[in-house]
């Protein structure tokens, strides 16, 4: 099994003449949900991170080493998360992580990565509390904050809507954090919530959540979701007559299968995120061009977010005075207007990105981009 590791590794970096060993590379490991509810977020983001692995290695590699990364499956399971980050630092004496999507699960890692010393970059993970405190965690992405207000004000200023009803999972961090968010923006911004319909995990029969919103005369209805879950949302939504251009969400909904499962339901609906495959940026379109032919498909915005994660990390692994953790976290932190394909990317004190949100609508089975809000 270890000589079968070895080897799936050398192929993964294909741009290196053979697989060499120890002190020759820079190991990094990712911990993503390859298997499992939210597979479709690991597997667009572990591609996007490994064209990144090729594109620097076809480059000389960094410090004249090739980058080689090693994938761990959490299985979209917290526990298990918890389990390959600590793997990959004990035993793939790894010299920083990335990971993951899903922010329960970066959660759990980021407390391993944390205590252990080790720089940890999720480039997706929006929760607010995955930062704070944790001096060697950093995020790519917005955080909850920024993507709940600029929905919130995308619904007041944009859609001139201020009666407001709230769908999400009564136990998920991510959906609680970006509610919140929301609530208290929408608030300043004039409108207000008429309805809250929290529901518990696992839950696939939406239908009188959704008939109590409409019942309550929302204009609009925030459904930070994922997007397995908005699927359904959007299949149920339309038999009981609430129109998908009713419909605001978070990053969560962006996935192709949310267009695969309930495309002609949500016509209309928007949502906040980092990218669309339409973005008006120049250094976007370098990307979506390599990820198409690399892999034979258009990358979605989670796609975006890991290559930018992973470029992200190597361009300070470049420029940190060595590659202890230390150097890296130092070098991560002093990331300044790097030009990424989800916009140019500034980390503050905090480890946070500060970038653009994007809002993007489902229009003809496609996502589209609408506009972009700068979010302080």
């Amino acid at each position: 099994m270890v000589f079968r590791r070895s080897l799936l590794l050398c192929a993964l970096v294909l741009s290196t003449a053979a697989c060499k060993r120890g002190g020759d590379e820079l190991t990094v490991g990712a911990f993503l949900s390859l298997s499992g509810a939210d597979s479709t977020f690991g597997v667009d983001t572990r591609d996007a991170i490994q064209l990144a692995v090729l594109e620097t290695n076809g480059r000389g590699g960094i410090k004249g080493k090739p980058v080689r990364v090693l994938y761990e499956d959490d299985r979209s399971s917290s526990a298990e998360a918890t389990s390959k980050v600590r793997r990959l630092i004990d035993h793939d004496k790894v010299v920083a992580l990335l990971g993951e999507v899903a922010s329960s699960r970066t959660l759990a890692g980021a407390l391993v990565a944390n205590e252990r010393k080790v720089p940890l970059v999720t480039p997706s993970s929006t929760e607010n509390s995955i930062t704070a405190g944790r001096p060697w965690v950093f995020r790519t992405c917005f955080n909850n904050t920024q993507q709940g207000t600029a929905a919130a004000r995308f619904v007041v200023e944009t859609q001139g809507k201020r009666k407001v009803g709230l769908l999400f999972a009564a136990q998920a961090p991510y959906a609680t954090g970006l509610s919140q968010a929301f609530r208290e923006a929408l608030a300043a911004a004039g409108g207000s919530i008429v309805l809250e319909k929290p529901f518990p995990k696992g839950e696939t029969n939406f239908t009188t959540y959704l008939e109590a919103l409409r019942g309550a005369g929302a204009e609009a209805v925030f459904a930070p979701v994922y997007y397995n879950e908005m699927v359904l949302i959007g299949r149920q939504a339309k038999a009981v007559g609430v129109p998908g251009s009713a419909f605001v969400g978070g990053d969560g909904w962006d996935s192709a299968n949310l267009l695969e499962g309930a495309a002609a339901e949500l016509e209309g609906a928007h949502f906040a995120t980092h990218y669309a495959p339409d973005v008006p940026w120049e250094h976007a379109r370098a990307f979506i061009t390599a990820f198409r032919e690399r892999y034979g498909r258009e990358p979605t915005g989670l796609a975006a977010q890991g290559y930018d994660g992973a470029r992200v990390l190597f361009d300070a692994l470049a420029r940190a005075a060595d590659t202890s953790p230390e150097a890296v976290r130092i070098a991560l932190g002093e990331t300044k207007g790097f030009a990424g394909a989800t916009g140019t990317i500034t980390l503050d004190e905090e480890r946070n990105a500060r970038k653009p949100v994007v809002m993007v609508r489902v229009e003809g089975g496609r996502f589209r981009y609408a506009r972009e809000l700068e979010v302080r």
